[in-house]
């Protein structure tokens, strides 16, 4: 009777598909209410991405090259 059933069967393949997808779903929550807070900081403040790019340069975060080409990607 309760040997009819050889190995877990298909019900354990779907249990952890549905781990994966529970704990994917929490890390991804986790980075959206606390990741990047830098950007949001950004938006809140109305900064233009010229005045992002200039703040990085100044902060040494990018070279004069790569500001440079920032620059002239976005037409200023």
């Amino acid at each position: 009777m309760w040997g009819e059933h050889d190995g877990m069967g298909w019900w354990m393949l779907l249990g952890s598909v549905w781990f994966v997808f529970f704990w994917g779903l929490v890390i991804w929550a986790f980075v959206q209410l606390f990741g990047g807070r830098e950007r949001g900081a950004d938006r809140e403040a109305g900064a233009t991405p010229l005045e992002i790019a200039r703040r990085r340069y100044a902060s040494g975060e990018i070279s004069r090259e790569k500001f440079e080409e920032i620059k002239r990607d976005l037409g200023a």
